[in-house]
């Protein structure tokens, strides 16, 4: 079976790594996909366990087409009924890079006309559109004149992980938090801290991914729960074999926010994921912080002075910077930030640097190791050693 698991620029090689992990073949990266093979059972397990995958797409067909006439006989050649029945309801997603076809929202019209014509020439009656909830969610994709036609398998994307009780502004997606954490390398070996942490995602998916549950345990829907084909034993092994494998996390998670109404919708967020053992919250400003060990990993989203008004942006910027210097020394910080100007206000030098994108808008994420002394020292002594 050919797949498709669709992700957001910047994660590719993290979701290639993460389905060679769950046995996937042939894995190609793409541009904000990856493309890989395998059996039902890791269809299952793709849905259930990438942290890093908005859909999972089943490929089932391909065309070119140079007009709208060609596009729809195309669709309507297709044995719908092998996919659905006439009194199940559908939905269809429409994406279009092409000079042909210009408006996504009229080719999934006009695949909806196909397909539903399709069944009233055979059967008298036509199926029903669902936007919300559909038997089965259509996914058609067009670059220039080639038209790639795919079953989604996941319903709703899955940044919906189902955990998510309250939201603050601009939260976190959830996909790029996953992807920061598993970006930054960390080892679930050590202590992780964010200090801003709004309603809690990134410390969430911290202690998910440390603890080895899936990015959607808590989820209650799949799509291919109501496809015709669906296996509910072999979920339930797939539920089962996923279970077995969460273990328990020796160290400890910190979230803090200065906003007592971000720390509550924090604490319910994190009780929602079953994680109130595995994090801590606290209500306090970032300036008044002291390290909760000599060593472990900080990852940050501060306010970028876009959907958050910041009064004096590269103030707070600084303060950070001289806090991770007086601090947070043998610590690695990670921050994510849209404000390029504010960033130099940081006044250190970042060992890496990843482009990534928070919604609409291109950010850096960038790699900071606070070293006891400076870093030439640091070297040095390495050498010596």
């Amino acid at each position: 079976m050919k797949l498709l698991a669709k992700t957001q620029a910047g994660f590719e090689e993290i979701l290639a790594d993460e389905i060679n992990a769950l046995g996937g073949k042939n894995i190609k990266l793409l541009k904000r996909a990856v493309s890989y093979e395998g059996d039902l059972k890791l269809l299952y397990r793709s849905n259930l366990e990438l942290r890093t995958a908005i859909r999972i797409l089943i490929p089932i067909y391909n065309f070119r087409a140079r007009n709208e006439d060609i596009f729809y006989n195309k669709i309507k050649e297709l044995d719908w009924s092998k996919y659905m029945r006439v009194n199940d309801t559908l939905a269809i997603d429409g994406t279009t890079y092409s000079e042909i076809f210009t408006h996504s929202k009229y080719i999934a019209l006009k695949a909806k006309d196909a397909i539903v014509d399709q069944f009233r020439d055979n059967t008298g009656r036509r199926p029903s559109v669902n936007v919300q909830s559909p038997t089965l969610r259509i996914n058609i994709h067009v670059f220039d004149d080639e038209v790639t036609v795919s079953l989604d398998s996941s319903g709703q994307p899955l940044f919906k992980r189902g955990y998510r009780v309250e939201r603050r502004d601009a939260p976190l997606n959830e996909i790029l938090a996953a992807g920061m954490i598993l970006s930054s390398g960390w080892k679930k070996d050590g202590v992780f801290l964010d200090a801003m942490c709004g309603s809690g995602t990134l410390p969430i998916e911290a202690g998910l991914y440390a603890k080895n549950i899936p990015s959607q345990w808590y989820r209650k829907e799949f799509g291919f729960q109501k496809w015709k084909d669906f296996d509910p034993i072999l979920w339930q092994l797939v539920r089962t074999e996923a279970e077995e494998k969460i273990v328990d996390f020796k160290h400890e998670i910190f979230g803090y926010d200065k906003d007592f109404r971000a720390i509550s919708s924090a604490r319910v967020n994190i009780l929602s994921a079953e994680l109130t053992e595995d994090i801590s919250l606290q209500r306090m400003a970032f300036e008044k912080i002291e390290a909760p060990a000599e060593k472990g990993i900080m990852i940050l989203n501060p306010p970028y002075d876009e959907r958050l008004s910041v009064k004096n942006i590269d103030e707070l910027y600084k303060m950070m910077g001289d806090q991770f210097k007086q601090v947070f020394k043998g610590w690695e910080v990670w921050l994510i930030s849209s404000n390029m100007e504010a960033l130099k206000h940081i006044g250190l030098r970042p060992s890496r640097k990843i482009r990534l994108m928070n919604g609409a808008l291109e950010c850096k994420f960038l790699k900071f190791e606070i070293y006891e002394g400076t870093k030439k020292i640091h070297k040095l002594k390495d050498l010596k050693e």
